[in-house]
């Protein structure tokens, strides 16, 4: 497969977001059925897991987007062993959830690796070639050969979409910041039980010069050249 190399701009907040294709990944976080849907994780933390729906159409066209350019495209998933062992104690006591992290719920086993709450909803499942990295917590680098993974690549720049936006997408563009990656939020493709947290978010990323990236809704992604497939 051969990516195009041209510069492309998004003109975003707070200002222009330039990204070559070819040195560009997509980042979907943690659309898992545990989040999005009736009687998982989100829900049984006394959250109306109605308010993530919003972000499904528009993270679907975004990866339609990408797979269209050619991008590497990463789905995250927040989940653990079976045993608990890369769960701490105080995170899965934390709050008061009517079903803890390991305990069995109406998907399986509540945030277990391989139980069907975990996996991702059927609008946004991984195609074939795509990357599912599995994470114990809420940034994607912690624990997990992600950032091995982008430098082999040659990644230089990230989009990210996902849930929640103050939570694990919020956490991942950071740690990617601290490690040089150049980020992008699309912000009607992520969301959160609290709107307004979402909203909040969003302002943190782009203040002070965007101080962890940049945003910009779908409609300001270029079109991308379609990818070069040999015998497609």
């Amino acid at each position: 497969m051969r990516i195009d190399d041209t510069p492309l701009d998004v003109p975003a907040r707070p200002g222009p977001f330039r990204f070559r294709a070819a040195h560009t990944a997509l980042v979907m976080i943690d659309m898992q059925r545990d989040f999005l849907e009736p009687g998982g994780f989100g829900e049984a933390l006394g959250n109306d897991v109605s308010h993530l729906r919003a972000a499904v159409g528009p993270a679907r066209a975004l990866l339609d987007w990408a797979r269209a350019g050619g991008l590497r495209i990463i789905h995250t998933k927040e989940c653990h062993r079976p045993d608990l062992s890369d769960c701490p104690p105080a995170k899965r006591e934390r709050g008061l959830p009517s079903l803890r992290i390991g305990d069995p719920g109406p998907m399986g086993r509540i945030l277990i690796d391989g139980e069907p709450g975990s996996d991702f909803i059927a609008e946004l499942a991984p195609l074939a070639g795509e990357t599912v990295l599995t994470k114990p917590g809420k940034g994607a680098f912690y624990g997990t050969a992600l950032g091995r993974m982008l430098a082999d690549w040659g990644i230089t720049h990230l989009i990210f979409a996902g849930v929640t936006t103050e939570v694990c997408v919020q956490s991942t563009m950071r740690e990617a910041n601290d490690r040089g990656y150049d980020c992008l939020l699309v912000t009607d493709a992520t969301a959160s039980y609290f709107p307004e947290f979402r909203d909040a978010t969003i302002e943190m990323i782009v203040a002070q010069g965007g101080i962890v990236g940049w945003a910009a809704p779908l409609v300001a992604l270029p079109a991308l050249p379609a990818a070069d497939i040999p015998g497609a």
